[in-house]
């Protein structure tokens, strides 16, 4: 849907990841996040699992939470409504992770434990992988996307400080004890 080519250009120059969305387009077009993000050209969208590159996963299922150790090229987000958010949906190539513990600042589900929209998971994922200026760029086409940074501020700098998953995971567990 929009110019993938230029996308992946733009971030190979920086030495951040790609930004790439699977968009089932199952919610409401005028609320999602994936196609803002990609209409300024700061991610691009696949319509479907072939043409969606294989990178590492955002997805909620995964086995493994996301942390530092990882290092990818592409990095995928699904974008589809959370009734649709069930693992088969997620089916698509490359290694899986999981985001860890972080609540929605987004108008629809604001304060809600692990409801992001496809903007706050990869804006979360970047951060993560010590990419925090690209999660403020991406964050700064949404109004409340200052306030994801500033609620999440010291989960976020705590699961870009671990060495790996079983860190960030030791970390996590912390939030969901409280």
């Amino acid at each position: 849907m929009t110019g993938e080519a230029d996308v992946e250009r733009a971030e190979a120059a920086t030495g951040q990841p790609s930004l790439h969305v699977r968009y089932v387009g199952d919610d409401d077009p005028a609320k999602c996040t994936a196609r803002k993000l990609a209409r300024f050209d700061l991610a691009a969208l696949h319509r479907s699992d072939r043409a969606t590159p294989r990178g590492l996963v955002l997805n909620p299922h995964a086995e493994r939470a996301l942390s530092p150790a990882d290092d990818p090229r592409d990095l995928v987000a699904l974008d589809c409504s959370w009734d649709s958010a069930d693992p088969p949906a997620f089916e698509l190539a490359g290694e899986h992770r999981a985001l860890p513990y972080l609540v929605a600042a987004n108008p629809v589900n604001f304060g809600r434990p692990m409801r992001l929209t496809t903007v706050e998971a990869l804006a979360a994922a970047l951060t993560i992988l010590g990419h925090r200026d690209r999660a403020e760029e991406i964050l700064a086409k949404f109004t409340w996307g200052e306030t994801f940074l500033e609620l999440n501020d010291e989960p976020l700098r705590r699961y870009a400080a671990c060495a790996d998953s079983g860190e960030v995971v030791t970390v996590q567990q912390e939030y969901l004890d409280r």
